[in-house]
């Protein structure tokens, strides 16, 4: 294990604001490749590595990283339990979840977990910087439409519908659930404001709302919600 030094309040030099970032693969060329791309960018900064599942988990309650890339198979505690107790005990440190194939099934147990989103390994530098600023904002990085496809594979593995469920949807006005049903068919917020002629930041509203008021984390658990309510594939 080895922990990059970083300022007590996570700024540069200049004063800008830095992504605190935790690296979590058992191989430790991977992560010395993820590292070198990372540090390339003013705004991120690694503040640790892990190379374990329990190394993970007790990394994360002493650094509070803000986005962890997590990779899932690992030996021992692998990344999917690292995820749930991490995003359990520290739901501020944002989880990406690192696979080697696409729509595997690993990574939708991550996103079960508590995950905003997967990347694959290879995936461009630029791709990777994206999905870390957008977790980092507080997106998904992953798009409902790709979330909607994994759970027509894997969407018998997620619990029954229960009343809980149900009786939340009450809770959103009528334009609400429009916006809801949606993002579940996988419309991005462009393609919301497109369809109901509302501006970017109006539609930015809709969705803070709707997932405050279902006590959602981000827009892929909309459509997780939506398919076990059976709105939306099945």
């Amino acid at each position: 294990m080895t922990q990059a030094r970083t300022t007590p309040t996570g700024m540069t030099p200049t004063g800008m604001t830095q992504t605190r970032i935790m690296l979590v693969d058992d191989q430790a060329l991977l992560r010395t490749g993820f590292r070198m791309v990372l540090e390339a960018e003013d705004d991120f900064t690694v503040v640790a590595e892990a190379g374990s599942g329990a190394e993970a988990i007790t990394l994360a309650a002493s650094v509070l990283p803000d986005v962890i890339l997590m990779d899932v198979r690992m030996p021992g505690i692998d990344g999917i339990e690292a995820t749930r107790q991490i995003s359990a005990a520290h739901p501020d440190s944002r989880i990406i979840i690192l696979t080697t194939f696409d729509l595997d099934e690993y990574a939708f147990g991550g996103l079960r977990a508590g995950a905003r989103g997967f990347l694959l390994k290879d995936a461009q530098p630029s791709e990777l910087t994206a999905a870390i600023r957008a977790v980092a904002s507080g997106d998904a990085s992953v798009s409902s439409r790709v979330t909607r496809r994994m759970l027509e594979l894997f969407g018998s593995k997620l619990p029954a519908v229960d009343d809980d469920d149900a009786s939340r949807l009450g809770a959103l006005t009528e334009r609400e659930r429009e916006v809801f049903l949606a993002i579940a068919e996988g419309l991005s917020n462009p393609e919301l404001g497109e369809r109901f002629f509302l501006s970017e930041s109006t539609v930015k509203t809709h969705v803070g709302r709707i997932l405050a008021k279902l006590g959602l984390r981000d827009r892929v658990h909309v459509v997780i919600l939506a398919y076990r309510l059976g709105l939306v594939g099945r």
